[in-house]
């Protein structure tokens, strides 16, 4: 009767432990990955492309890369933060990289991320 009162018990500790480290869910609509290209004329009149592309995750954390041609040519992690409708992302370890305000804003078919001063910073992908 003692061994089954203890199975018992450490079973439904299982379970209780379980159920307590359920994190919760953030669904944010700034998730997932957004995207600048920009066409780049370089000296000897070859086009090449240049991507800024921010990977946002679910706990506030992210990471950028700036892409020239097929060579990643800056990568760093970052912070961003919610207020309101206003979003604010704080690079780290970039002397120079100023932080980025942003809201979400939407067209008929797209999502993009606009910068206080209007311009479009990235679009959904």
């Amino acid at each position: 009767m003692t061994k089954k009162f203890l199975s018992l018990l450490a079973i439904c500790a299982i379970v209780f432990l379980a159920n307590c480290s359920r994190i919760e869910q953030n669904t944010d609509p700034i998730i997932g990955i957004w995207s600048q290209s920009d066409l780049v004329v370089t000296e000897n009149s070859a086009k090449q492309t240049v991507r800024k592309e921010w990977i946002f995750n679910d706990v506030y954390l992210g990471r950028y890369h700036e892409i020239e041609g097929s060579t990643i040519t800056l990568k760093t992690d970052f912070n961003w933060s919610k207020q309101d409708d206003i979003y604010t992302v704080e690079y780290k370890g970039l002397d120079g990289k100023s932080n980025n305000i942003i809201t979400i804003k939407s067209t008929d078919d797209s999502f993009y991320l606009q910068e206080k001063d209007g311009a479009t910073l990235a679009i959904r992908e």
